[in-house]
């Protein structure tokens, strides 16, 4: 051990004196996995002896198990309350594969999993989990290796099969949770899946994993800074409200700052940081991005995302499907490249998959400032959109600035997206949409500002398209003008304004248009 890291254990009271470690007993604080008869050799299964170095720790009123240096091939270990996981320089948590008789904990009951997918369902089926638990943490510069979990989904081991693993980390109804400094490689279906956690910290990880990174669900004063995900073939750092506890519960209270999430490197190069490009033609379109929903049960209540970057995937997506409730959030300083989709996406629609009788829920109070993206997909600008009698309400989006890749068509132009208000929310919902800056459907006081379109070829679509939309601002609008194409198209649209825009077009001002251009 180096001086750096033996100060570092030291200050967290870690320090092991090797002459006790025969005893099965803590040394400061710290329970050694290998006093417990793990061989950390990558080979051995040590499951039994890292659960019993954390029913030490657990029985002495609490404490720190302590991997050193090796590989610990696992199957489910079992969290417990004030006891946390420190894995030092060197260390890994391999999970194992598993046999048809042997291998992980079994998925317990879940009556309702009919309202969210398998693995929003069931917790018990993973390589670290906890229920019910507080005062927990996993910390450390080590790593957590996936290796032997499922993806939930596609070819090979499913997660409903027997003794499968299914996701990295599992906790449901935890509270004074931390996890930082580690990494997942290959995390299952998610590296990370918290449902119903409370005062939770995540800080300084580094997710490279072939689905999820992080799910957020049900949880409340959750604080995520300074991780870097990257997940081609799923999204980065979501938050969810899900069914997954048998009732509905909101999401409320979360920061995410300083994260970079992407869809552009491939498996453990940004881990290893050589920051390889996925191979061309793998999992197109990719994901890798900041989203709220899919599942959308309750709500997202006093949220804020800031200095956050994407590289190589999806934008912003804000859903609620189920009847959840959307209100108060903050978006800003958030700086993207190579989007393949919509680089701002809100949909509020009516999937309500869930107990009959919920209404629809509501999107409104959001205000998103500062972005910058570059080289985003021609097909999709950027997306606002209700479902008829349920608009989204009281957005404001300023300080924006987007390159892409232009070369919209006339016949582009005329599409009339279909409305598809009970369907899963992806941007590619509606195809190719008829304007290049912004869609926005059933929409209610929305004011743009200081937005500022760029095409690197020329489009033959508006700026903007209204449909069904009441109260609309825009300031200061830059866009590239095309002559015979309008700046924006109104259908339905009541009390519009345009102002400062004289490139494009002397202020105006139009108190009701059913079918009228700008």
């Amino acid at each position: 051990m180096n001086r750096r890291d033996a100060a570092k254990l030291a200050a967290t009271g870690l320090v092991l004196q090797a002459g006790a470690r025969a005893a099965g007993v803590p040394v400061q604080g710290g329970f050694d996995v290998k006093t417990f008869g793990a061989r950390g050799d990558g080979k051995a299964l040590d499951t039994s002896a890292i659960n019993q170095a954390i029913d030490a720790a657990a029985k002495a009123g609490g404490g720190t198990v302590v991997f050193p240096a090796g590989t610990y091939a696992s199957y489910s270990i079992h969290m417990k309350s004030k006891v946390s996981l420190y894995l030092g320089p060197g260390a890994t948590i391999l999970a194992a594969d598993s046999t048809s008789t042997t291998g992980y904990d079994a998925a317990e009951p879940m009556e309702l999993d009919k309202y969210q997918d398998y693995g929003h369902s069931h917790f018990h089926n993973s390589l670290i989990w906890g229920e019910g638990l507080q005062d927990i943490g996993i910390l450390g510069p080590g790593m957590i290796y996936g290796k032997g979990l499922s993806k939930g989904t596609g070819p090979g081991i499913k997660a409903e099969d027997s003794h499968v693993g299914n996701k990295s980390i599992s906790l449901k109804n935890c509270r004074n949770v931390t996890l930082r400094d580690f990494a997942i490689l290959q995390g299952g279906h998610f590296g990370i899946l918290a449902t119903g956690v409370d005062n939770f910290t995540i800080d300084n990880l580094r997710i490279d994993t072939n689905r999820d990174g992080m799910d957020i669900d049900c949880c409340r004063n959750v604080r995520v800074s300074n991780c870097s995900v990257n997940s081609p073939w799923d999204d980065a750092i979501v938050l969810k409200s899900s069914f997954g506890l048998g009732y509905a519960r909101s999401t409320d209270m979360v920061t995410v700052t300083n994260c970079l999430v992407s869809g552009s490197f491939a498996l453990g190069s940004m881990l290893d940081g050589t920051f390889k490009p996925l191979p061309t033609g793998e999992r197109i379109p990719r994901t890798g991005r900041i989203k709220f929903g899919t599942e959308s049960n309750a709500g997202f209540k006093n949220v804020t995302i800031t200095n956050c970057t994407f590289d190589g995937c999806q934008g912003l997506a804000l859903e609620t499907v189920d009847g959840a409730i959307f209100e108060d959030v903050a978006i800003s300083n958030i700086a993207m490249r190579d989007i393949i989709s919509a680089p701002i996406f809100m949909r509020l629609g009516s999937r309500m998959r869930g107990p009959a009788g919920v209404p629809v829920g509501v999107l409104r109070r959001v205000i998103i400032s500062n972005i910058v993206c570059s080289n985003s997909a021609a097909y999709l600008g950027s997306i606002i959109s209700g479902i008829p009698g349920h608009p989204i309400e009281n957005i404001k989006i300023s300080d924006v600035y987007v390159q892409h890749q232009g070369g919209g068509t006339t016949q582009n132009a005329a599409i009339v997206p279909p409305e598809k208000e009970d369907a899963y929310p992806e941007p590619g919902m509606f195809g190719t949409i008829p304007s290049h800056g912004f869609f926005i459907r059933h929409a209610k006081n929305i004011e743009l500002s200081n937005i500022e379109i760029e095409t690197l070829k020329p489009d033959q679509r508006p700026f903007a398209v209204m449909n069904d939309v009441e109260g609309v601002d825009l300031f200061r609008i830059k866009a590239p003008k095309v002559i015979g194409v309008p700046v924006c198209v109104l259908n339905g649209v009541r009390d519009f304004r345009i102002a400062a825009s004289q490139s494009l077009v002397p202020d105006t001002h139009v108190e009701r248009a059913d079918h009228q251009t700008v």
